[in-house]
């Protein structure tokens, strides 16, 4: 990548295409775009590869299927996860680099959500500069449920956008949360009907692109400086997660949760309703 003429990349689960400043990355990984190990890798290295690229000056994310933006991480592969205790750690978790990469790069990241987002997914949209939903998004972080908690940035994130007491709403309850709420909250930017939703994200990212980069870097870099203690809070997290995987209950309740349909498209559409019956 290295030029504004559009160009085109095509991987296993993603697709980049970039164009006068503005790149895209859509999302294609699968029946609910799940967030597996190599989906995972992949968006990483993606986003490595971008936030260098001093010929991009806006990043977009989307999925090439409506029904989902990214369901959650794997659950069966986080029941492969190290479960003995560990010592706290002192450097940043690889996803948490991953998603502090999009809160920091020097240029505007945006996540357009159309259909469901949940755990992994939903941090990955969180480090984002900036959210637009259309009118059926649904929003969901079941790790509680599952015996975990969100451990990619979502317990760090959502108070700082929507608050204490709503974000504790929604990481303990383990509810759907509508695109109205979202946007009544500010865990989204707008909520926009589905035939403007995309319009408006391309005039607003051309519109970002136009602008001097410089300028666009100095103004995100001193917002962030605003945003006091996330690393700190971020490893505190990591810490919690993992301490969380070697309760028996943890590991039973996402059993209980992939045998009932967890990860599946009738499942995922169902997903609080599910999160409430792995108890």
């Amino acid at each position: 990548m290295g030029s504004d003429d559009a160009a085109e990349e095509v991987a296993s689960a993603l697709t980049v295409s970039v164009g006068a400043g503005v790149a895209t990355v859509v999302v294609d990984a699968g029946p609910v775009n799940l967030m597996t190990v190599p989906v995972y890798l992949e968006l990483a290295a993606v986003i490595d590869r971008l936030a260098a690229d001093g010929d991009v000056r806006v990043v977009v994310f989307r999925s090439a299927n409506p029904e989902w933006f990214i369901a959650h991480f794997d659950v069966a592969a986080i029941l492969e996860f190290p479960s003995e205790p560990t010592a706290p750690p002192t450097e940043l978790s690889t996803y948490h680099l991953m998603c502090e990469s999009l809160r920091r790069m020097p240029k505007a990241t945006i996540a357009v959500i159309e259909g469901r987002v949940g755990g992994g997914g939903s941090e990955v949209a969180l480090s984002c500069d900036m959210r637009f939903a259309g009118p059926d998004a649904v929003f969901n972080q079941p790790e509680v449920a599952l015996g975990i908690i969100p451990g990619g940035t979502g317990t760090v994130r959502l108070p700082r956008l929507i608050g204490r007491s709503r974000a504790l709403e929604a990481i303990l309850g383990c509810d759907d949360i509508d695109a109205v709420t979202a946007e009544r909250w500010g865990w989204v930017n707008r909520v926009l009907p589905a035939d403007e939703l995309g319009p408006f994200v391309d005039r607003l990212a051309a519109r970002l692109a136009s602008f001097p980069p410089h300028a666009v870097a100095a103004a995100k870099a001193s917002v962030v400086r605003a945003e006091v203690g996330v690393v700190e809070d971020l490893l505190a997290e990591s810490h919690a997660f993992s301490g969380t995987l070697a309760d028996p209950s943890t590991r039973a309740a996402m059993t209980n949760f992939l045998a009932r349909g967890g990860q599946t498209p009738e499942g995922e559409r169902r997903l609080g309703e599910l999160a409430a019956e792995l108890g």
